[in-house]
């Protein structure tokens, strides 16, 4: 276990990129609030990803679904979300207007929409269960969760400074920051794909 996953899940999670929501829902929000929802968010991208690099296969062979089949679908849903971070869309927004005004009105966003799907949509889980499947020991395993802290804490990290983020960076240098972690993401989906079709059509790989 390399940090390809790692770089992997930094690229799609980008916290950098959900900065701009998570200003819009916290308007109005008082500081303690604020934390509240900042910590609560952070340990929900977590258990996300150690939900999925725990159990995620065995929810696999519970739907009888091939890994090599889950790869290439994985794949492909890669890099949809990488050609949104080309285009400057954050990799797991997929939140309406009606959808914003409605949470910007709930006591708690945290979880929905701000951990689901911003942060951790289904491009997140099915690239730790990808993962999961390469992880051979015990700890390589504990380093995939563990990696699951390394988001939870980038996420803590950019949310807490949200303000001063989006001041020094910009609209301009949160869009380039999330094209280049678009193109990364790319490059990493097409792995992934000739991976999953390498397995179900083994004349690929000769």
């Amino acid at each position: 276990m390399d940090f390809k996953p790692l770089i992997t899940l930094l690229a799609i999670v980008n916290p950098l990129a959900i900065v701009p929501f998570f200003i819009h829902y916290t308007q109005g929000f008082t500081s303690a609030q604020r934390r509240r929802t900042i910590l609560i968010s952070s340990i929900s991208a977590f258990a996300v990803i150690a939900t999925c690099a725990i159990i995620g296969l065995q929810i696999l062979e519970f739907f009888s679904i091939s890994l090599a089949s889950f790869q290439v679908g994985g794949g492909m849903l890669l890099l949809t979300s990488a050609l949104s971070m080309l285009n400057a869309q954050p990799a797991e927004a997929k939140t309406t207007q009606g959808e914003v005004d409605d949470a910007s009105a709930r006591a708690s966003i945290a979880v929905v929409p701000l951990t689901i799907p911003l942060l951790t949509g289904p491009a997140t889980m099915s690239t730790v269960v990808i993962y999961a499947d390469q992880a051979k020991t015990f700890f390589q395993h504990a380093a995939l969760v563990g990696y699951g802290v390394v988001i939870a804490l980038a996420t803590a990290v950019c949310f807490s400074l949200a303000k001063p983020i989006a001041r020094l960076m910009g609209q301009t240098g949160i869009n380039v920051m999330t094209r280049l972690m678009g193109l990364i993401l790319a490059a990493l989906s097409v792995e992934v794909m000739a991976a999953g079709l390498t397995k179900l059509f083994p004349a690929l790989g000769q």
